[in-house]
């Protein structure tokens, strides 16, 4: 292993990380890992300190206390090893408008000390990765948004990082370029180990495995989204579409052993309703619910769990402060 290396099934990895500006603190204990070929979404509201965060990561300036380390070179005292392995996207992508997207990519490989040879086998890779042959030839000033995007996650892959920070990858693109951008990063997930940081919160449901809350400075969940919706929610919800008499159906269900409350939700079509079963956290009652229906000879159309929505557990962890410091 490397001198100053850690443990590099760990690509990502922060101690007590602290920054001060002044007597302010803008990160306090920040503590997390995040594995080999996992994305990692990044969330929190504005100053909550995400971009302080990331610009220790990358080495844009040093922590006032803590430690972090990228594939096993802390950040401080391996600086120059970390970046090499650190491909950044921010949210405003730093392009020279009057070069050409390939005399862009090259001038970023010149600028990264990749030789000339490997420079130019890997420009057409990443041109093909990001789907931008149309456009290879044509001025940077002259590319939409998307486009832009698409060229600065281009030389963040560039030199083959194992590491990718993206902030706000989708911010301000129209929205079909914003479902083929989440493609392009989904599939950069299989090759590389990624943080997004985002406001989008359904764009972390669709391409994180594990997300971060920060707020206010602190680390106050890090978790998959379903195992932090289990832990919030204080019941588990069943959704049942049903065919048959409304006020019968609630009747019925609401005597199923271990149900607290059943509500109708919709009427999806003549005779078809929806309804929420509400029980105690830790019950799973789908088998007696279907059971109770089929004897009844109920039409039971549809039946799922339902967990919280990010957006809800997101508001949930952030403006309760009896669930900070629970991860």
């Amino acid at each position: 292993m490397p001198k100053g290396a850690w443990v590099v099934s760990v690509m990502i990895e922060t101690k007590g990380l602290t920054k001060y500006y002044g007597d302010f603190p803008a990160i306090t204990d920040v503590t997390f890992q995040v594995e080999k070929g996992e994305i990692l979404g990044f969330l929190g509201p504005n100053g909550a300190g995400k971009t302080t965060t990331m610009k220790i990561l990358t080495g844009f300036m040093p922590p006032t206390s803590g430690s972090a380390a990228i594939a096993g070179y802390d950040v401080v005292t391996n600086s120059l090893e970390a970046r090499r392995r650190i491909g950044y996207l921010p949210e405003t992508v730093p392009l020279y408008t009057d070069m050409t997207v390939e005399d862009y990519l090259e001038f970023m490989g010149t600028i990264r000390g990749m030789n000339k040879k490997r420079i130019r086998q890997r420009i057409p890779e990443v041109i093909e990765i990001c789907r931008l042959g149309e456009y290879q030839g044509t001025l940077i000033g002259k590319l939409s948004k998307g486009f832009r995007q698409r060229t600065g996650i281009a030389q963040a892959i560039l030199h083959e990082p194992e590491v990718l920070i993206l902030d706000e990858p989708t911010i301000g693109i129209d929205p079909i370029q914003v479902v083929e951008t989440r493609q392009l990063i989904k599939g950069l997930g299989k090759e590389h180990t990624l943080i997004i940081s985002t406001h989008i919160l359904p764009e972390v449901s669709m391409l994180c495995q594990r997300v971060i809350i920060i707020h206010e400075g602190q680390v106050i969940a890090v978790d998959s989204p379903e195992n932090l919706a289990q832990r919030l929610q204080g019941t588990e919800r069943i959704i049942i579409e049903v065919r048959g008499p409304s006020r019968d159906i609630i009747a019925t269900l609401r005597n199923v052993p271990g149900v607290q409350n059943v509500g109708r939700i919709a009427t999806i079509t003549d005779g078809v309703n929806s309804y929420a079963i509400d029980s105690k956290r830790g019950t799973d009652l789908r088998e007696k619910i279907a059971t109770t229906i089929v004897q009844k000879s109920w039409g039971l159309l549809r039946l799922e769990t339902e967990s919280m929505t990010l957006e809800e557990i997101f508001l949930k962890l952030t403006t309760s402060e009896d669930l900070k410091g629970g991860q």
